[in-house]
């Protein structure tokens, strides 16, 4: 072994800061981007929001401050046109989200209209901060009494109050008496259904209706009529209620509408605060006395050019990704769902010369809005296909889910159809499927097996 000094020539991409960031932004929401450009104006004193009209932005080169200077001077920074999205334009009823309405102010609200002691009324509204997001009670009784210094008899006289309140099935410790409320409430006690909830729910959901028959001495059509009703119970009784859990805003980047023949793709103007640098930061790079001002002002005001230039960069990266699906799903949007042709990634991107991932980063939670104000996730316009034994085209796998759950619900219930029987008749149609590609898809639909879907 010997020490050596070899020269080695290689190959090697490495990101700057500056291009992680690009990719970055590209990948952004457009609820995400608007958080991030707002951020970013409050560290950045360079950055100021202004309300500018669009028009084609001149070339510039970000390393010369001076004419940055100058271009800003002229002020006609502004976005290249998308078929911008204007005032008046019609806007999606997707915009506008309803008020969050409050399970426990719901409760309290219910609480504070009740007749009786106070100390037990005083419970209640404790039992009702204490709900998880299913609407369960999260704390035990003997906790509470700890809590409060209450006897237990008081606590158990307000769970009684508690779990009488609306929506039925409120304040329960689990499922179980969560289901046995609604029954109680809705004044049904037959033991039988009762013995199902406490001892064979876990049967009952995997259809055994046998086995639960044999052990309660009843048929099993009567089994299947005590479990047709439990099923229609609400095993979550927060349910159509705001409980404080993330809400997800749904944020189109885009609208394409139909004029005449014609498809038109506008970009949402609305997303973004429109972006200039503000005058009191230029005139400080002019005066340049100042030596360690000018740099920190230079650091900024590049940081907000690169900005600037990575969001144009992503409207324009979207847009084109936008323009390519609409060429290829043309039917899709003259006639609807059944008509989405199979289109990957690599389609795509092959077609727009650009790398897979980069259109998969260009389509990461990100809407479009087309005619009828229905808001579409882009990525669904995605789907792989399966070769049709008919004229040899592709079928997307949207249409073949369709397929099985039309044959699933048109079935004998008596006789439901198995995963290999939806599979033959599949192939029949001239679909090349297996029957594990059906039990998937199957699985994405939620739909239960056969087994599990058998009526007596």
């Amino acid at each position: 072994m010997n020490f050596g000094l070899n020269l080695v020539q290689e190959q090697k991409l490495i990101m700057t800061q500056e291009m992680q960031m690009s990719v970055k932004l590209l990948q952004m929401s457009a609820q995400e981007l608007g958080q991030y450009v707002n951020k970013e104006m409050q560290e950045n004193p360079v950055l100021e929001e202004k309300n500018i009209q669009n028009s084609k932005s001149d070339n510039y080169d970000v390393s010369d401050y001076k004419q940055i200077i100058k271009y800003l001077d002229k002020d006609v920074y502004k976005t290249k046109n998308y078929s911008a999205k204007n005032d008046g334009d019609e806007v999606s009823p997707f915009y506008y989200i309803a008020e969050e309405k409050s399970l426990k102010d719901y409760i309290k609200q219910q609480i504070g209209e009740l007749a009786g002691e106070s100390d037990v009324l005083n419970i209640c509204k404790y039992m009702a901060e204490s709900l998880d997001a299913k609407g369960y009670l999260a704390v035990s009784l003997q906790d509470i009494c700890k809590e409060l210094g209450v006897s237990n008899k008081k606590s158990e006289e307000a769970l009684k109050v508690f779990q009488s309140l609306d929506p039925e099935g409120i304040g329960a410790r689990n499922l179980r008496e969560c289901l046995t409320i609604q029954l109680y409430n809705q004044g049904m006690d037959d033991e039988k259904i009762c013995k199902i909830i406490s001892d064979y729910l876990e049967l009952l959901a995997e259809n055994k209706y046998s086995e639960i028959a044999r052990e309660l001495k009843i048929s099993i059509g009567e089994v299947q009529k005590y479990g047709d009703i439990i099923k229609n119970l609400e095993p979550k009784p927060s349910r159509g209620f705001y409980t404080g859990e993330t809400v997800k805003y749904v944020v189109p980047d885009a609208y394409i509408n139909k004029i005449d023949d014609e498809y038109f793709i506008s970009m949402n103007e609305d997303v973004l605060p429109k972006l200039n640098i503000n005058n009191l930061y230029k005139e400080i790079i002019k005066d340049e006395k100042d030596v360690e001002a000018v740099e920190y002002v230079k650091d900024k005001l590049n940081s907000a050019m690169f900005l600037i230039k990575s969001i144009e960069q992503r409207k324009n990266t979207v847009y084109r990704v936008l323009e390519e699906i609409l060429e290829v799903q043309r039917e899709y949007f003259d006639s609807g769902e059944e008509f989405l042709k199979p289109m990957t990634l690599k389609i795509i991107a092959n077609n727009l010369e650009m790398h897979e991932s980069t259109i998969s980063r260009a389509i990461r939670e990100k809407y479009v809005s087309i005619n009828n104000g229905k808001v579409v996730k882009i990525k669904d316009f995605f789907t792989n296909g399966i070769t049709s034994g008919i004229g040899g085209d592709d079928i997307s796998t949207l249409n073949i889910k369709k397929n099985i759950k039309e044959m699933v619900a048109s079935e004998d219930t008596k006789k439901p159809m198995s995963d290999q029987n939806i599979c033959n008749r599949l192939n029949i149609e001239g679909i090349n499927i297996s029957r594990r590609t059906v039990a998937k898809y199957r699985e994405e639909l939620e739909i239960k097996s056969s087994s599990k879907r058998k009526r007596f």
